[in-house]
């Protein structure tokens, strides 16, 4: 599992509000409390991001795929937000440069253990992560198949080996959510 990414020729599907059924703005919000430097780790076409601007100093939209950013630029990127190209294994940043992170159905795409100690290098130390993905022990019915996704369990052991205190979690349906916070 891991690595996957999202098919630029389905991005368009990333722009459908519909998926505030799964994850809304005031839930995703208060996962991670945004201020100061943010990132949103899998940014896609900044879906989410531009719901998270409005609350941060500086907020970086982090996807793989230039082809994102760019659908990203063609609808209009906030002032406050600057796309950044990399893998979430190798961030750009400088050490706990980050107040605070997010990611919106995208774990199962980066979740690695050299991406957790990335993001625990550049998330500063009481630094609060935000996290809502597809569960496998979901159906499947949307998102992707339920092999490419992680339990809640999983990506809770996998936070706290990586310097992480997981300080609300839940599994629903289809999806979970967590916070946590770098220690």
């Amino acid at each position: 599992m891991g690595f996957h990414t999202y098919d630029i020729e389905n991005a368009d599907a990333l722009e459908d509000f519909a998926r505030y059924r799964y994850l809304s703005v005031e839930e995703l919000l208060s996962l991670f409390n945004p201020s100061g430097t943010v990132a949103d780790l899998g940014s896609g076409t900044g879906f989410y991001t531009d719901d998270v601007a409005p609350y941060a100093e500086t907020l970086y939209a982090v996807d793989v795929q230039d082809e994102m950013h760019e659908r990203y630029r063609e609808k209009g990127v906030p002032e406050n937000v600057e796309c950044v190209t990399a893998e979430v294994s190798d961030l750009p940043f400088d050490d706990a440069s980050l107040n605070c992170a997010f990611s919106t159905m995208t774990y199962h795409e980066f979740a690695s253990d050299a991406a957790l100690e990335e993001l625990a290098r550049v998330v500063e130390s009481n630094g609060v992560i935000g996290i809502a993905d597809w569960t496998s022990n979901g159906t499947g019915e949307d998102g992707p198949p339920t092999n490419e996704r992680y339990a809640l369990a999983d990506a809770r052991t996998a936070l706290t080996d990586a310097g992480f205190e997981i300080e609300y979690a839940d599994e629903r349906h289809e999806t979970f959510v967590l916070r946590a916070r770098r220690l």
